[in-house]
């Protein structure tokens, strides 16, 4: 592995934190700078502490910490698009982006226990 660029984590969560943003430009306008902005912090953030934890990743319990920051994100994401969905997808469901949520959050758990068990220090 000679980048982030080559973590699976963070190519999925990079592409859903472009999902996300473009979704949440159709919300309405009260919603853009409220739920809207919220969840677009909380989808990047994902990406953002997998990439810090990655350039710390000669101390393990850094990139560790930094990969449950990024867990912790991505559920914070899911539940802010869970709502978001229920408020303002009635009609057409963004079911979609929320299980590539989930995929993503059991991918980082899987990823942080690897790490635990398998990174060298």
């Amino acid at each position: 592995m000679k980048s982030y660029r080559d973590l699976d984590i963070y190519n999925l969560a990079y592409s859903l934190a472009i999902k996300v943003h473009k979704l949440t430009m159709q919300l309405p306008n009260y919603e853009l700078f409220e739920q809207g902005s919220q969840v677009r912090r909380s989808s990047k953030s994902i990406k953002d502490n997998i990439v810090e934890g990655y350039g710390r990743r000669r101390y393990k319990a850094e990139f560790i910490r930094f990969l449950v920051f990024a867990h912790a994100s991505c559920d914070e994401a899911l539940s802010q698009l869970e709502m978001i969905n229920e408020l303002h997808f009635e009609d057409n469901p963004i079911n979609n982006i929320i299980d590539e949520y989930i995929v993503l959050s059991k991918k980082i758990f899987n990823f942080i226990s690897y790490v635990e068990n398998n990174w060298k220090n």
